[in-house]
């Protein structure tokens, strides 16, 4: 039997949980924050606790010190994660591998009402901004004249101000009307599954555009054409992460690669490919030998 260190006990935690014990590998729960975690000798793990971490903990402080505690690989580990919360590397490194992506500007604040402005020119309005490192959604706003634009980044400017902030830059991005949300998930570079994300109609008729599932979107398992399936493994191949979320937004004539997260939610089985739990077991077995 196989020991998996959990850092997240919500939904992904309570779906993988028997199907993986089935599979021999028991599923714990590793909580890395909001609790108050000694040091010493009473730390609440030790190595040799488990084999093997699931997915990084989302707070890289409190992930640090879990790491150093439990002395474990993990599926995806430290460098996964901070690469697929790095929206703007993310596209840039997708950019640089002929991958479709957005229309973008990354902004390192400060940066004057000139430079913004000249940032907004290059766009048809509506823009898209976006702290470079939140998930879920946080933080993501649209705006549609250049008024509402740098008013929004003054916000952002703000929190830039407080010089603990960890990271001071957001992304600007061509708006894609009307376009498809999928959630596309890869494992070891190879498809495993889809999800198409869509706000129920009474949210859209409301002016709701955000297709996170945290936000209210429902996700429906899809059947994928095999161009998109390649596309989504080319990303998970270009950015080395074994476990990957891949996003696509699909408009009448493209479709581009929106970001990735290393931290997925694993949605129900049926949503996925027939084989995702022996699969998703065995990649386990392997990181746990590393």
């Amino acid at each position: 039997m196989i020991d998996l260190a959990v850092a997240n006990a919500q939904e992904t935690f309570g779906r993988m949980r028997e199907p993986l014990a089935e599979r021999g590998i028991q599923v714990h729960h590793v909580p890395a924050s909001e609790r108050v975690v000694p040091l010493g000798a009473d730390a609440p793990w030790a190595a040799g606790d488990y084999d093997v971490g699931f997915v990084y903990p989302g707070r890289l402080m409190e992930g640090g010190v879990a790491d150093a505690l439990l002395e474990i690989p993990w599926l995806n580990d430290h460098e996964a994660v901070l690469t697929s919360r790095n929206k703007a590397e993310v596209i840039a490194r997708l950019e640089r591998a002929d991958l479709p992506v957005p229309r973008s500007v990354y902004v390192s604040n400060d940066v004057g009402e000139a430079e913004l402005a000249s940032v907004f020119d290059r766009f048809e309005p509506p823009v898209v901004i976006k702290p470079n490192s939140t998930t879920r959604g946080t933080g993501v706003a649209k705006a549609h004249d250049l008024d509402s634009f740098l008013g929004i980044c003054d916000y952002l400017s703000l929190v830039h101000d407080y010089r603990a902030t960890g990271d001071r830059s957001f992304l600007v991005q061509e708006y894609l009307p009307n376009a498809t949300d999928y959630r596309v998930m890869v494992l070891e570079g190879e498809y495993v599954g889809a999800v198409e994300r869509r706000l129920p109609d009474d949210a859209v008729a409301e002016g709701q555009w955000k297709h996170n599932v945290h936000r209210g979107a429902e996700a429906t398992g899809v059947d994928l054409p095999a161009e998109w399936r390649a596309l989504a493994e080319s990303v998970a191949t270009e950015l080395e992460i074994p476990f990957l979320g891949v996003d696509l937004l699909e408009t009448d004539d493209r479709l581009v690669v929106n970001e990735t997260n290393a931290r997925p939610t694993i949605d129900a089985e049926t949503k996925y490919e027939p084989d995702f739990y022996d699969r998703l077991a065995a990649a386990i077995r392997a990181a746990a030998k590393r």
